[in-house]
């Protein structure tokens, strides 16, 4: 490939003042390390162009003293010796100059100023086409890494002096502009996250469908429309519901609450109008129990269908580990919620599943559609946990989920609601998928950006400035000439 005008190809050892890898084995030890003291830089500091200051770790003034050979000076170029995924480069801050050593793996590449300007041969180092000519010699399958060596050797194309500042300006303002875009990205999914909540929030409120009801007023409300429904029975034994009042977050609470609700809506036991029931693990020890065809539920099957409806589990069970445990089926379209370990998963059941003792379940009447009911819950957030006890590992007991009510509107409007947040929710998914594929777009421009910098069509050149291979010339002449000026060390100078 022919290379810009006035630029050379060059290795990294040719533009270098210094290279050295920092002390290993016993030259330093995990005992050596301090709170406070001089700085160590580690391969956790070494970031992708970003020298990662809160990670900190000390040695002795003594001790740094005796590696002084290893002491890092400001805009020294940290390179990580582990390729695996992406090179990691960065420049050592200038509050740390001479303030800090490197640890093993953590390679200096100290720039002669007077030919590279050390940003830009950090630029380049972290470029993707680096990291894919870097991939070629690496070594080891579980820590692949490469040696100075290899560092050393490596070639870049050398611009002149002058135009690897611009080049470095122009990289610079365009990286701060991507930095800006990426944390506004960054901050999309817990926006996202708060808007879903909210819009299950509203949901579960009456907000959502304020407007749907000033139309429809002329629908029955709750009262009437349980009048006439018995309640479905229920298990006997176990615990009896708590009395106690615990209002929740959007809709639902533990007993009624007292609070006001839209018109035709009524705070109502989930006992009233669903079957409550829980699960069972069969023994594990009967391998006569698993692998029989027939799904049950586990927290991970949680996690992964949280809001949605189920088809399959990751593990199943036998007949025989359903005669010989305190599993049952249930029907499909039974809402299950996790209530110990990750509390809060929800979904529904698309066909008859058993589930585990972490779960509560409940089937529905036709007082209740299941998805209103799974959205409800899901209203809660993170706020369910008010209704469980322990603060490291909450646990929502059968008292309080005896005792849960829901603010139920008619089941016209519950149709309406559920319909709405599906649709709510759908457009939030969209959104999400767009930051998605900001994140990818964000990180193709990087890669692009580098790319043409290093062909020379990120800057205009200029024809005045001095070629990079008259620069190497004229400074390696100049060094010449200084060391021959030097005296000569006899045998005294050099035993002083």
């Amino acid at each position: 490939m022919n290379l810009p005008q006035g630029w050379k190809s060059v290795s990294v050892a040719d533009v270098a003042e210094a290279m050295f890898d920092g002390p290993f084995g016993s030259a330093l030890k995990t005992a050596d390390y301090t709170d406070h003291g001089v700085r160590v830089a580690r391969l956790e500091n070494i970031g992708h162009l970003r020298f990662r200051d809160e990670l900190e770790s000390f040695v002795s003034q003594a001790k740094a003293d005796s590696l002084r050979r290893h002491l890092l000076a400001r805009d020294d170029v940290l390179f990580s010796s582990f390729v695996d995924q992406e090179t990691r480069v960065c420049l050592v801050p200038q509050t740390l100059d001479g303030r800090m050593i490197n640890k093993a793996d953590c390679f200096c590449v100290r720039t002669d100023r007077a030919i590279c300007d050390a940003r830009f041969l950090a630029y380049k180092l972290a470029a993707p086409s680096s990291y894919e000519r870097f991939s070629g010699s690496v070594r080891g399958i579980t820590r692949p890494r490469i040696g100075l060596r290899d560092l050393a050797a490596f070639n870049i194309d050398l611009p002149p002096l002058a135009e690897q500042c611009r080049i470095v300006t122009k990289l610079e303002t365009l990286f701060a502009r991507l930095a800006h875009a990426r944390t506004e990205v960054k901050r999309s999914p817990q926006l996202l996250e708060r808007l879903k909540l909210s819009i299950l929030r509203s949901g579960s409120t009456g907000v959502l469908t304020e407007d749907w009801r000033g139309s429809n007023a002329a629908i029955a409300s709750v009262e009437e429309m349980l009048s006439g429904l018995p309640a479905p029975q229920q298990g006997r034994g176990g615990r009896e519901a708590t009395d106690k009042i615990i209002p929740g977050a959007a809709g639902l609470s533990i007993n009624d609450p007292g609070t006001q609700l839209p018109k035709g809506w009524k705070w109502v036991s989930l006992l009233r109008i669903a079957k409550q029931e829980s699960g069972h693990t069969p023994s594990r020890s009967q391998s006569s129990y698993w692998d029989g065809g027939i799904n049950w539920i586990g927290i991970r099957d949680a996690g992964a269908h949280h809001g949605r409806y189920i088809e399959s589990t990751m593990q199943t069970i036998s007949e025989a580990g359903l005669e010989n445990s305190s599993a049952r089926l249930l029907p499909a379209g039974t809402v299950c919620l996790s209530r110990t370990a990750s509390v809060g998963y929800v979904t529904i059941m698309a066909k008859s599943m058993a589930t585990s003792q972490d779960f509560a379940t409940w089937t529905c009447t036709e007082a209740l559609l299941p998805e209103y009911l799974m959205y409800a819950l899901m209203a809660e957030g993170e706020d369910i946990r008010r209704f469980g006890m322990g603060s490291t590992h909450t646990t929502i007991y059968f008292p309080e989920i005896r005792a849960l009510h829901i603010a139920l509107p008619p089941i016209a409007e519950q149709t309406e609601i559920v319909a709405r947040i599906k649709q709510a929710l759908s457009h939030a998914d969209r959104l999400e998928a767009e930051a998605a594929r900001a994140r990818a777009l964000l990180d193709r421009l990087e890669a692009a950006i580098l790319t043409k910098a290093f062909k020379g069509e990120l800057v205009p050149q200029d024809a005045n400035d001095e070629p990079a291979s008259v620069l190497l010339e004229r400074v390696k002449a100049a060094r010449a000439v200084e060391l021959q000026s030097q005296p000569k060390r006899g045998r005294k100078a050099a035993t002083r």
